[in-house]
């Protein structure tokens, strides 16, 4: 059997996938169900290894593994992903992608008898590709098991949901999390963690990325806005100075994902109008979410807007603007 390993904190899980494996009658579609940043990309690749017994190879360029996930926007973005360049992705998993790897599976699996399909995130799947991918579930070939990576499975149609086992991903603990940041960002000091790990809500991936671009500052403000608002815009000020005039693409969405994370903390306690409040900032900040990549938006007015949604979801409520 294969040695891959799981990310850090997913035990449970893996050792569920690893007796799945072992089973005479594996299922053949899997859920990784949790929020965004808990490793399940990683926990992917690793359980797709090790399903074909493929462990320390690249899983990208395995014959029995395929994965299934956003392309880059255009050919200057492609010819930029072929030189390890940072590049711009299409919004969505689309349904060429689909049928391509659904006329694959009319072969038999080239190495061995198991063949992995990990589709990441299932969540950006266009409608087309769900209903294609749909059908192959309902009639799955012999040996060819499906991963379907999502972070809000609600987004999924019943009918794909109801032929997936699903697998959950906890959040870390604090010490796990501090572990990996370690690990992955030996050059952050004590206090940098410290900030990382409250703000991460059991997220490694979101504890790396405050470390990585330094919005422990950021997290505070948009904190500060979140419990008491800002009717005089002066927190906001604040916040878009704290990003910076040109902030990277990727500073951006890390500050989107960063203010999603402290709406969910906040959603824990709130009464029920301010539930309502939360939930309709989450939606907002979720499409925004999904759009950064790809559009080019103009920092400050990012900022602010982020601002605004956390305002109109604090205590006492504010309208955004």
């Amino acid at each position: 059997m294969s040695t891959a390993k799981p990310p850090l904190g997913q035990d449970a899980a893996w050792n569920e996938w690893l007796a799945a494996i072992a089973s005479e009658r594996m299922h053949h579609a899997w859920l990784l169900s949790g929020a965004k940043g808990l490793g399940k990309r990683a926990f992917a690749r690793s359980a797709a290894a090790a399903l074909v017994g493929a462990a320390g190879v690249d899983v990208d360029s395995h014959p029995d593994i395929h994965i299934l996930d956003h392309l880059p926007s255009n050919d200057d973005e492609a010819k930029k992903k072929a030189e390890g360049k940072p590049y711009q992705t299409k919004r969505n998993i689309t349904v060429d992608q689909v049928r391509g790897i659904i006329r694959r599976l009319a072969t038999k699996p080239t190495l061995g008898d198991r063949r992995a399909i990990v589709v990441d995130p299932a969540d950006d799947m266009e409608k087309g590709a769900v209903n294609a991918l749909l059908k192959v579930l309902e009639e799955p070939p012999a040996g060819t098991y499906f991963l379907l990576v999502t972070h809000q499975p609600g987004r999924l149609l019943p009918t794909v949901r109801s032929r997936c086992r699903i697998l959950r991903f906890a959040p870390l603990d604090a010490a796990q999390l501090d572990a990996v940041i370690q690990r992955d960002a030996p050059e952050a000091d004590a206090a940098a963690r410290a900030a990382a790990i409250a703000a991460a809500q059991g997220s490694p991936g979101i504890a790396l990325d405050i470390v990585e671009h330094d919005l422990g500052a950021i997290h505070a403000l948009m904190m500060r806005i979140l419990q008491h608002g800002d009717p005089d815009f002066g927190l906001r000020g604040r916040l878009a100075d704290a990003m910076g005039a040109r902030p990277a693409r990727e500073r951006q969405l890390a500050a989107v994902e960063l203010a999603r994370a402290v709406l969910v903390y906040e959603l824990r306690d709130a009464s029920r109008q301010r539930q309502l409040a939360i939930i309709a900032a989450y939606g907002t900040l979720t499409r925004l979410s999904a759009q950064a990549p790809t559009y080019n938006f103009d920092a400050g007015l990012l900022i602010m807007e982020i601002g605004g949604l956390l305002a109109s979801a604090a205590m006492p409520r504010e309208a955004a603007y």
